[in-house]
């Protein structure tokens, strides 16, 4: 047997409690209308059992007399109305809708949403002439649907104009959600139903229960929400405090003014996070200009990023402006987006040579805290020949190898020649084999995939088979037998020596930025003075060939170094003077 009461001749049927409220004799059921099997809500005032008198029937039948005037989508429409042996009962349309005092999460944007329906509701109520005010908004009285319908419900404690429309609790009222001036029972205005939804909505944003409200609620009956909130944005924390204002004169006038004046969906600040805080440029090359990609993203949902960069003044720079600056460019400059790719560009041409350059970009955004910097290190590029160095150690070990090469072979092919009777067919066997040797070498090289070290070899190789070639054709050579082989052989062996160590001896000084030319010259002129030396000494006495060859190639061994080393400072001493107009450091 059901405990429900038995409404069937009023024409419904009850078929569940949806609640009770015991010190205000108070329960309300969910029932089907029979005539229509629509179901509709049902509140049985119990009078009788709460001691109430019967007086109070006039000022519920003044409640549901103003209840049958509201039309409004947010508010559950009165349909009918019955006495019992305790009370009355009262009918509203039902709405398959939770209450907010039921937890659960809403999103920012649905937030938003339930504010500007509950706004509109009260814009609604106050538009009315008189104008009704609720005055006890808190979240059980706002109903919210599976689709974000919004229902604003219990309009016992209403009152319209300047007279009381009905009393359906013990309290007008609910402690927490009750501005000061109803606390006090003062003079309630537009303003009024305000502040008892600013506090429900911050009951909503910081998941405080209705009944712990007053924890935020100081002395002075400030609501103290911030401390809880601290990404909300600047806009809706202005917003819910002129909401809840004690005074009632520093609240918004009216739900117009409230609903005209808040923010959009974007209740909290973005996060703001950097691909990189710190970003290195090298320029490999005078006046290069160098750039790298830096992403920007937020990934608080329901709100957008917003920034605008600036580079950081520095006494060095020019004045600047956000938008422009001497050598640095960030593009966009400005970008609403939760995830923005941004370009930094450093033009060094503006920058003095072999400088480290530190600077800071400043992003400002929309968050919080509102600025976030990033290091940029700048690294500028050498003066073209200044920035090098001679590499006197490769060409201290190319210029020993080469005068050891030329008198262990002279002395062996000396010998040979000895034993032959024949010193010149001897000589030609050894510049022969050392051609062959030398093109060996630029061959090998080449196949390595050295090509620019092995172009030395191979000119050293063609030069010394055309100085071959040129005794061959003077008819002075005769017959020498096996010492002809012996001599080739060792040609072709400090040939080849010889061909590698300069090919390598190329390689590393290209590889320190030396132009090709000159590269190649250089070793060419070590080598042929290194092998004159070697000679010589081995030999003891110079002809008039070998001396000129000594001389000439050291002479211009030394001019090759001195005007590299003149040139160098040269160079030095005019970009120093160029770069007087240049930004420094």
């Amino acid at each position: 047997m059901s405990d429900f009461p038995n409404f069937s001749e009023n024409g419904y049927q009850v078929e569940k409690k949806l609640g009770h409220n015991a010190a205000g004799g108070r329960v309300t059921y969910l029932a089907t209308a029979l005539r229509t099997q629509e179901q509709v809500v049902i509140k049985q005032f119990q009078f009788a059992k709460v001691q109430s008198t019967w007086t109070d029937y006039n000022a519920y039948e003044q409640e549901i007399q103003v209840l049958r005037e509201l039309n409004h989508p947010g508010i559950p429409r009165y349909l009918d109305s019955f006495p019992t042996d305790s009370g009355f009962c009262m009918v509203q349309e039902y709405k398959p809708a939770v209450s907010l005092g039921v937890p659960r999460s809403f999103s920012p944007e649905q937030i938003h949403q339930l504010a500007i329906s509950v706004l509109e509701i009260l814009v609604y109520l106050q538009n009315r002439l008189p104008s009704v005010i609720h005055r006890d908004i808190k979240p059980e009285n706002i109903l919210v649907g599976p689709h974000m319908e919004v229902y604003l419900i219990d309009f016992g404690f209403a009152r319209i104009g300047h007279g009381e429309v009905g009393i359906s609790s013990v309290v007008k009222g609910t402690l927490g959600f009750m501005p000061p001036e109803q606390l006090f029972n003062r003079q309630l205005t537009e303003a009024s139903d305000l502040y008892g939804l600013g506090v429900t909505l911050i009951c909503l944003l910081t998941g405080t229960k209705s009944t712990e409200i007053g924890q935020l609620i100081d002395i002075s009956y400030r609501v103290n929400f911030k401390p809880l909130l601290p990404k909300i944005s600047v806009r809706w924390a202005n917003w819910l405090e002129k909401m809840v204002e004690p005074r009632v004169k520093d609240r918004y006038p009216d739900a117009a003014a409230a609903l005209a004046a808040l923010p959009d969906a974007s209740i909290y600040l973005p996060e703001v996070r950097l691909s990189e805080s710190n970003l290195e440029f090298q320029a490999a090359r005078s006046g290069e200009i160098l750039t790298q990609m830096l992403t920007v993203y937020n990934p608080a949902p329901g709100i957008v990023l917003e920034g605008e960069w600036e580079v950081a003044p520095h006494t060095s720079d020019p004045p600047h402006t956000p938008a422009t600056h001497a050598w640095i460019r960030i593009d966009p400059g400005q970008f609403t987006g939760n995830r923005t790719e941004c370009q930094i560009t450093v033009d060094t041409s503006k920058l003095m040579s072999n400088q480290l350059y530190n600077r800071t970009l400043a992003l400002h955004t929309n968050s919080l805290p509102k600025t976030y910097p990033v290091s940029i290190q700048v690294r500028t590029a050498a003066i073209p020949i200044a920035g090098r160095q001679l590499p006197f150690t490769v060409l201290i070990v190319l210029l020993l190898l080469s005068l050891g090469t030329a008198w262990i072979a002279t002395a062996m092919v000396a010998e040979a020649g000895t034993l032959a009777q024949a010193p010149t067919v001897i000589n030609f066997g050894a510049l022969a084999g050392a051609a062959v040797g030398l093109e060996a070498a630029a061959w090998g090289m080449n196949a390595a995939g050295r090509a620019d070290g092995a172009i030395a070899a191979l000119m050293a190789g063609v030069g010394l088979g055309v100085i071959a070639m040129l005794m061959a054709l003077s008819g002075t050579l005769v017959a020498a037998g096996p010492a002809v082989v012996i001599s080739a052989t060792i040609g072709l062996a400090c040939g080849c020596l010889s061909g590698i160590a300069m090919g390598f001896a190329v390689e590393s000084l290209l590889d320190r930025g030396m132009e090709r030319t000159f590269a190649t010259a250089l070793v060419l002129l070590t080598t042929t003075f290194a092998t004159a030396l070697g000679i010589g000494w081995k030999l003891g006495e110079r002809g008039p060939l070998l001396t000129l060859v000594t001389v000439a190639t050291g002479l211009a061994f030394t001019a090759v170094l001195l005007h590299f080393l003149l040139q160098r400072t040269k160079l030095q001493a005019n970009q120093r003077q160029a770069e007087r107009h240049l930004i420094r450091p």
